[in-house]
């Protein structure tokens, strides 16, 4: 899967998402290059985000990269600030970004919890809250907070996780009424589990790829390409009247 279909409203618009310099936020900083939006994103991993934006500078406007701390609030605000000097305002948000460290309850501490939470929550939150006057005054926008059906299965080992994904579904629906009076649509995108370079390196081995293919109802491997067109659907103006909704791309697991 190698091709998107093309939404004209995306063309010129400014874009911006966090972690993208690998995995699924790579190939949605890809996807968004190539409908001719004004992309901007966020990661910790320089070296990445960097080659990443040289690659694709041939793109209608050359992707935006700023490395930045995204669980420093402080880090997060000035690197947005940064990057809509480049690009102007953000009319769509995708808070992509994720850790998935695996952890068991007793080695758990409340520093480990704390910045988990803070990557894979907290960061969602004032995000979202950063390029509020951004949409508010263009008259509209999309946020794009991202799930996991992880804690939908009831999976075990990683309670941070777990926990943090199943609130970022709570803050869409909570931010969806205090945004929509400002015609700002906030949804959650849900993946499943996502054959990443990374996911496949560290977590998927044989046994795993066999309660995948039990649970999930299309014996296929869930790739990046598949979230990313749930994503571009969900920044075009083809889903105006999309807004607090969980949209869950997993191949039927759940």
């Amino acid at each position: 899967m190698s091709s998107y279909a093309q939404y004209p409203s995306l063309q010129d618009r400014g874009v911006l998402i966090t972690g993208g310099a690998t995995g699924i936020g790579e190939t949605l900083v890809e996807a968004f290059a190539a409908q001719g939006a004004k992309v901007a994103f966020i990661d910790l991993a320089a070296a990445e985000g960097e080659a990443l934006a040289a690659r694709l500078s041939g793109s209608r406007h050359a992707p935006q990269f700023a490395a930045a701390d995204l669980s420093n609030v402080d880090s997060l605000r000035a690197a947005i600030a940064a990057l809509r000097e480049r690009t102007g305002p953000f009319s769509v948000l995708l808070n992509n970004a994720a850790n998935d460290k695996r952890h068991a309850v007793e080695d758990t501490t409340p520093e480990f919890w704390d910045a988990s939470t803070a990557v894979n929550l907290k960061h969602q939150f004032f995000t979202a809250q950063a390029v509020l006057p951004d949409m508010k005054a263009l008259g509209g926008g999309s946020i794009i907070n991202f799930g996991s059906i992880s804690w939908m299965l009831k999976q075990g080992g990683m309670p941070a996780y777990t926990a943090s994904k199943a609130a970022a579904q709570g803050l869409t629906r909570c931010l969806a009424r205090d945004f929509g009076v400002h015609g700002i649509r906030v949804n959650t995108l849900v993946p499943g589990w996502v054959m990443t370079e990374k996911q496949l390196k560290l977590w998927v081995t044989e046994e795993t790829k066999q309660e995948i293919a039990k649970g999930q109802c299309i014996n296929r491997p869930l790739m990046p390409q598949h979230i990313a067109s749930m994503a571009l659907f969900l920044a075009a103006d083809d889903s105006a009247m999309c807004t607090a909704q969980d949209f869950i791309v997993d191949g039927g697991w759940v």
